[in-house]
């Protein structure tokens, strides 16, 4: 990438779903030299992100621009820098579809992906920080 990215997403690199996501989104946005970053919280100053550890392992956090997108808003504005997500993000954003996405993915997804990476951490197979 010869640019700064305007976009950059804040994912989990403890939790294999998180990390196997945004790896191949980063695999994908690297092959296009598309101005998108991954940082994984473990490895950076969540300062900068004005979030916990705790906030940025129950959701997807992306900054684009400046600006914080968090949970499915996220996941929208991330597919939207990637030619080949675009029509997913549009379909996602139309009203019915965008709601039952949103609650799904922050009260049934998310939930069950952050109560695994506590039973991992739990269990002493997480880093810690």
């Amino acid at each position: 990438m010869s640019q700064s990215p305007d976009t950059r997403a804040l994912y989990n690199g403890d939790c294999p779903v998180c990390s196997a996501e945004m790896c191949h989104y980063e695999d994908y946005s690297k092959q296009r030299d598309l101005p998108v970053g991954f940082e994984d919280l473990n490895q950076i100053d969540l300062a900068e992100w004005g979030v916990t550890e705790d906030e940025a392992t129950r959701l997807l956090h992306v900054m684009h621009k400046g600006q914080l997108f968090v949970g499915w808003d996220a996941f929208l504005v991330l597919w939207e820098q990637m030619p080949r997500y675009r029509l997913a993000a549009r379909i996602a954003r139309v009203p019915g579809i965008y709601h039952i996405c949103s609650w799904g993915y922050a009260n049934i997804v998310a939930r069950i992906i952050y109560n695994r990476h506590n039973r991992r951490k739990a269990r002493g197979l997480v880093g810690a920080k």
